[in-house]
């Protein structure tokens, strides 16, 4: 075992000798400072997110070991209300990995969803056009289900650290340096590092300037998301486009609700009482004979939309993974099942670099997962074009005859739907044209 070597040996002679060379926060009773030891892993993980969690579940299948780093607290993270639709790869990947029996046994499995314009509700049915499923199964249940497994199984998961910082990612053995809940200062030596801390942590700004290129949208709108204690009023979800703005009724379980609708990216939410939300939401799904059951909002929220891609998202011995590569807006329910797509890939690649010695997979890991990057990049960017209005007359009637079209055409609808319920993950990051004969 890798984990728990240490150089305690050494921490102790400095500590004995050299009691002011020691900076750690730390103060033994007899007024000597702790020196923090050294532990090394194969795989430092920065980031217990979906992305970081389940690459080191599906490394720890292979014998691999990992340590994971988490800034926040474990309370944090099982509770950040994030997506909510996984895609029939990402349930696949979970199930291989061990850790979807809840999600079998509790998440609401959608065949389909349905789009809506002012007087018309058309659904598009998956299972027809393209043999394949989504789950509604919240991001918070996920994250539950990887920390109880990584925790159950003994491996090391350490929230609440501070101060991350990597070095010497270039070389064979770069290093993690943080200070643990408790203060004390520490190094993970690593052979590879995984970056899988989201768009504000430390791994991305490790890749040099001069070979990182950045591409990014900001769009002139933003969700303003209620998650409430209320049953469903559909059974699949609804994307609604309407002349005051985008409305979406989605769900976490039988007895509690996910809305949204298009707001101002400045919007305040305070102006928003729960009464001109639940209006302003039955306004903008209303059809003849369908009605939408309201109850108590226990939380909401004003989600601003970017899409975001930064390349490569590798550079040395540092692997870039989920949002600290790329960001999508959320109508395309891509952002979990992308982190999930890349760390699967990921995991294969430092599998065969950590065990086997053989680095093909790993050099060609940016290029592979950047194509599947890249595709949910446009379908997301596609469907928010598609539904959000933007106060012009002419970009309204595109958006019409657009839905018009997808809920006419197979063609059309299949292309959705594919997309919707996600490709096949393939080593070579080519999806449908690479595994299924049938899309070629």
């Amino acid at each position: 075992m890798h984990v728990g070597l240490t150089t305690s040996w050494f921490a102790s002679l400095l500590v004995l000798t050299c009691p002011g060379y020691c900076k750690g926060p730390d103060v033994a009773p007899n007024g000597l400072r702790v020196f923090a030891e050294v532990m090394k892993t194969q795989v430092g993980i920065i980031g217990a997110g979906p992305a970081g969690l389940v690459l080191a579940q599906l490394l720890a299948q292979q014998g691999v070991e990992s340590v994971v780093l988490e800034d926040r607290s474990r309370t944090y993270v099982e509770a950040r209300i994030r997506a909510g639709i996984l895609e029939q790869s990402t349930v696949d990947v979970l199930t291989e990995a061990g850790v979807g029996d809840r999600v079998h046994r509790e998440g609401l499995r959608h065949d389909g969803i349905h789009l809506q314009w002012p007087g018309h509700r058309e659904h598009l049915d998956f299972s027809a056009l393209c043999g394949r499923s989504v789950w509604a199964y919240g991001q918070t249940e996920v994250v539950k289900d990887l920390i109880n497994a990584r925790l159950a199984a003994g491996h090391p998961l350490h929230f609440e650290v501070s101060d991350v910082a990597l070095h010497d990612v270039e070389t064979n053995r770069p290093r993690i340096t943080y200070t643990d809940r408790d203060g004390v200062a520490q190094t993970l030596e690593c052979l590879v590092i995984a970056g899988c801390d989201g768009s504000h942590g430390p791994s991305r700004d490790l890749i040099p300037s001069t070979i990182r290129h950045t591409w990014e949208r900001t769009y002139p709108f933003a969700w303003l998301g209620i998650l409430a204690d209320v049953p469903p009023s559909t059974d699949e979800l609804i994307y609604a486009w309407h002349p005051d703005g985008f409305a979406l009724h989605s769900m976490r379980s039988p007895t509690v609700s996910r809305l949204y609708l298009q707001v101002r990216p400045d919007e305040d939410i305070t102006s928003w009482s729960d009464d001109r939300i639940w209006s302003q939401l039955a306004h903008r799904l209303d059809l003849d004979g369908w009605q939408l059951h309201t109850g108590p909002i226990l939380e909401k929220s004003v989600l601003p939309m970017r899409s975001f891609v930064n390349t490569p998202m590798r550079h040395g011995n540092l692997f870039l993974a989920g949002d600290a590569a790329h960001i999508v807006p959320p109508t395309g329910a891509k952002g979990l099942n992308l982190a999930v797509s890349d760390v699967a890939l990921l995991a294969r690649a430092l599998t065969d670099l950590v065990v086997k010695k053989d680095g093909a997979r790993a050099d060609a890991y940016s290029e592979n997962a950047l194509r599947r990057v890249w595709r949910a990049t446009h379908f997301s960017w596609w469907m928010t074009s598609m539904l959000h209005t933007t106060g012009d007359d002419f970009d309204a009637q595109l958006q019409l005859s657009q839905l018009r079209y997808v809920a006419t055409s197979r063609a059309a609808a299949a292309s959705l739907a594919e997309n919707y319920t996600g490709m096949p993950i393939s080593d070579d990051g080519a999806g449908w044209s690479g595994s299924d004969p049938d899309h070629t």
